[in-house]
This record gives C-alpha cells, sequence and structure tokens, in this order.
C-alpha cells in the first residue's frame, strides 16, 4: 500500500511536544507507533485521546529519564488490516518504530501480532478486544492490557441474567471482535442458567442504520438485547432503541463494550439505566481524578475512557521496562522487552498495581457500573455510579483455558 500523504503527515515525530527535555539525550531514542482510529466509528473513544495518553507517558517517562528521548508516531489506518500491517512495516522497516500500541480493531490486531512475531518487535495492545490474543493467538511478542471479550462478555452478561435476564439476542458486528464478543457472552449466559434464542450480524463499519437489526431483536421476545460492537455503532443503536421505545416495552439494551465519551455522546436522558462494565473510571476514586485533572486538559476538558488510561497504563510500563533491560537491549528484541515486562511488578497512577500474566494478559479488577439519570448525575462527566467492582480472578478467562500455546498444560 502506498503511505497517503495524509498518512505521513500522521507519522511525523511528536517528541517535540517535549522540547526542553527531549533534546537533552539525542543519543538515545525510543520510537512508539500508536495505531488507532482518528476518523472511524472508534475515534471518540481512542484516536486523539489515545496519542494524547501516549504522549502524557511519554513525558513523564522523559523527565525520570532525561538522557532517553521518546517520539511518538500515529496513523490512522481506517480499521482495515491491510493498512495497519502496511503502516507498521513501513514503521518498523524505514521509520525506526520500537514497538506498536493501541490497534483497536481486533482483527488489525491479530495481523499486527503476526508481524512482530516475524520482525522480533514488540506490540502492546491497548484496545483490540479479542480474547484470542492472549488465547489461541497468544505470542511471545505482545501483551493485552484493557480488557478483552471475556471480561466484557462475563461481568455485563452474568449480572444481567442475575437480575432476571435470561433469554438473550445478540446483534453483532460482522468481524472478529463482535463474533467474539457475542460468543463470550453467550457463553457466560448460559453457564448463569440463561439462553441465547438469536443472533443478526451487521456489516462494519459502514452500518449507521440499525433499524432492522433491531426490529428483528425486537421481535425475538429476548427478555435481553446484547450489543455485541462498539463506538458510534453502539451509540446509534442505542439511539435509535430509543425511537422505537425497546426499553419502555420491557427489553433491555446490553451495551457490552461502552465506555464514556459514547454515553456523552447519547446523553444521559437515552443511556439511564445502562448496565456496562470498564476497566476503569475517571470519577472512581481519589486517584483515577487525579490521572483524569492531567489529562482532561489536552483533550480540552475531555475526561479519558478505560481505553485511554489503558494507553498510559502501558505505556508507562513499556517504557519502565525499557530502561531496565537498556534501551539498546530492548531495541534489539521485542520478545526480549515483553519478558522483561512480564518480570517486572506493574504500578501507575492510571491502573495502580497489576500483574501480567505468563498469557500477555494484564490482570487487574473490571468494574460493574450503570449508566445515572440526568437528575443523578451532579457535575460534568457525572456518569456513571458503581455496582460491583469484580476481582481479576474472577473477570478474566483462567490461564489454563485460553489454549495458549506458551502456558504449561
Amino acid at each position: 500500500m502506498a503511505i497517503t500523504r495524509r498518512t505521513a503527515l500522521a507519522l511525523a515525530p511528536v517528541a517535540a511536544a517535549f522540547p526542553a527535555v527531549g533534546r537533552a539525550a539525542e543519543k538515545q531514542t525510543i520510537r512508539i507507533g500508536v495505531l488507532t482510529d482518528l476518523n472511524g466509528p472508534n475515534s471518540n473513544g481512542t484516536g486523539e485521546g489515545s496519542v494524547a495518553a501516549t504522549r502524557l507517558a511519554a513525558g513523564d517517562f522523559m523527565r525520570a529519564h532525561p538522557d532517553v528521548a521518546v517520539e511518538v508516531l500515529f496513523a490512522d489506518y481506517q480499521s482495515k488490516p491491510d493498512i495497519a500491517q502496511s503502516i507498521a512495516r513501513d514503521w518498523f522497516d524505514r521509520q525506526g518504530v520500537d514497538f506498536i500500541s493501541n490497534v483497536n480493531n481486533s482483527s488489525a490486531a491479530l495481523a499486527i501480532a503476526t508481524l512482530v512475531r516475524d520482525k522480533d518487535k514488540a506490540a502492546v495492545f491497548t484496545t483490540p478486544a479479542s480474547s484470542d490474543l492472549t488465547g489461541k493467538a497468544c505470542g511471545p511478542n505482545h501483551v493485552q492490557w484493557t480488557y478483552d471479550t471475556y471480561s466484557l462478555g462475563s461481568c455485563t452478561g452474568k449480572a444481567l441474567v442475575a437480575e432476571g435476564g435470561d433469554t438473550w439476542f445478540f446483534i453483532a458486528a460482522d468481524y472478529t471482535f463482535g463474533k467474539l464478543l457475542a460468543s463470550d457472552t453467550a457463553r457466560a449466559v448460559t453457564s448463569a442458567g440463561g439462553r441465547v434464542i438469536g443472533q443478526v450480524s451487521h456489516p462494519f463499519p459502514e452500518t449507521t442504520d440499525f433499524s432492522t437489526f433491531l426490529l428483528q431483536a425486537q421481535a425475538s421476545g429476548a427478555k435481553v438485547i446484547g450489543l455485541a460492537n462498539s463506538g458510534e455503532n453502539t451509540v446509534n443503536c442505542v439511539k435509535q432503541a430509543a425511537e422505537f421505545g425497546i426499553a419502555k416495552r420491557g427489553q433491555k439494551l446490553a451495551a457490552l463494550l461502552l465506555t464514556i465519551p459514547d454515553v456523552h455522546g447519547i446523553g444521559l436522558a437515552t443511556a439511564q439505566g445502562l448496565l456496562l462494565t470498564e476497566a476503569w473510571y475517571w470519577d472512581l476514586d481519589d486517584k483515577t481524578r487525579a490521572f483524569a485533572r492531567r489529562y482532561a486538559p489536552t483533550m480540552k476538558g475531555r475526561m479519558p475512557n478505560m481505553l485511554q488510561a489503558g494507553d498510559y497504563s502501558a505505556i508507562t510500563h513499556t517504557l519502565k521496562a525499557m530502561a531496565a533491560m537498556g534501551v539498546p537491549a530492548a531495541k534489539a528484541s521485542g520478545k526480549a522487552l515483553i519478558a522483561q515486562m512480564k518480570a517486572m511488578p506493574v504500578e501507575d497512577e492510571a491502573f495502580g498495581k497489576c500483574t501480567l500474566r505468563a498469557d500477555g494478559r494484564l490482570m487487574h479488577p473490571m468494574h460493574l457500573f450503570q449508566v445515572k439519570t440526568p437528575e443523578e448525575s451532579r457535575y460534568p462527566w457525572d456518569y456513571y455510579r458503581l455496582v460491583r467492582t469484580i476481582s481479576a480472578e474472577d473477570a478474566f478467562r483462567p490461564l489454563n483455558e485460553g489454549a495458549c500455546s506458551m502456558v504449561a498444560g
């Protein structure tokens, strides 16, 4: 693929954002490539916000390590795996990128996982959801940070079945992520005593009118309509479901991947009452609020979601690992870098203390939230009420059940 002018501009390094620190040590330079969605259906929850979080982590690291410069490159791969691979190859072969982060599309992430293994580079996946990344597609050159389809489906699915939502109909995005999110949620629903009575898939990313799919779900009589999609697709589904009066007729919507920018776009009047699972919420405690106060000015007052907090956490730990093993050694082998990341304790101001498992899965709690009513919201971005916190061991797939080739037994 020929790199377009728009992409070429996106590849420009942005370390100049920290000129006083970056110039101090040009002899050691780390280059991060952020592959993200800048204009598509998931751009609101990743995109510029993920780049901002990566820059924030890079700036913090450079202040602590003035002998190392960190450059952040970014590109929009248009949610297409072939374009993601082409950009990544160019970054590795000609741009000097040391590791790739973000990659919010599961199909693209699976392709990048193969590429970094072949080239002995590293990928830090903060936004793709496919649980296969730490299962049958696990590898020594990548990790998965923020969440996955297993944890989303398990936490939200079981909670709704416990509330009486024991029959489900899924509307799923027709690609790897949507199919896995629906299947992982279906597994959780059936294990809790519920059953799935139907599923329909919609084209991704071009679908904007979900009326046909919603009417099929409504006609099924299922107590819960599971939305196995994300970003603008989920936002449009929730809005159009409200227009059809689906919730008023007694059916519940399960937005299986919904983050705070999506809720902001939907509005509390329409989103109120939705149950959702996230790894992180800006208003959860004093530490999350402190991080959010640092992040918000970089995005004109917008609060970060779990994906952007995950970007900060993952980049922070990756850079710490590079410093611990020595930058030249880290640049020489992505496999060695990932091994160093697994050997070190994970701790940062966004996610706190976590562990990085042998299969590449970051282990941390997940949280079940309910969207507040307009009357309950007291200040800007005050959107969630915490229902419960789920331990990492209960939220994520057991290590011995993922079919990861790196895990004995």
